[in-house]
């Protein structure tokens, strides 16, 4: 069956929620909070420099992406940042996961980016040979996190 990809909704919140929720079960370093990935999807689809998009299978929000902007001292331009990929198990293997790369991609290129990265768990080996397999490459930097609420 078909999948589309599309920008997503606020109707869509709950199904994301639930599809972080499996992406952060191997993902030592958050927790599932519904309630909290809601609010934080709710922010994303509200801004202008961001989106959040969906892959739409057998009826149903079947993965997701979302993607931020911001603005690179190293390439002296605008910058996409991709947080969140996930598909949900039982649709895995059939080009999702590409598929909204690619969208995220394109997305990004219309905003003027000059680059896109992304954020994945340094454990979970299939995810980093996928992107390797999409062109994407490991860099030297690491990413260090702060938390500036007393949630942690």
């Amino acid at each position: 069956m078909a999948t589309a990809i599309r920008v997503a909704t606020i109707a869509d919140v709950p199904a994301m929620a639930a599809l972080l929720g499996e992406l952060f079960a191997i993902e030592a370093d958050f927790a599932i909070a519904p309630e909290v990935q809601a609010r934080g999807l709710g922010l994303l689809l509200e801004r202008a420099d961001a989106v959040v998009l969906v892959a739409v299978a057998e009826g149903a929000v079947a993965g997701m992406c979302t993607v931020q902007l911001s603005i690179s001292t190293a390439r002296g331009g605008l910058s996409a940042g991709i947080e969140d990929v996930v598909v949900t198990a039982r649709c895995r293997g059939r080009g999702i996961g590409g598929t909204l790369i690619a969208a995220a991609e394109s997305w990004a290129q219309g905003k003027g980016a000059l680059r896109i990265a992304l954020l994945a768990d340094e454990t979970n080996a299939p995810a980093l040979d996928f992107y390797d397999h999409l062109g994407f490459t490991r860099t030297r930097l690491v990413w260090l996190a702060k938390p500036l609420d007393e949630a942690g």
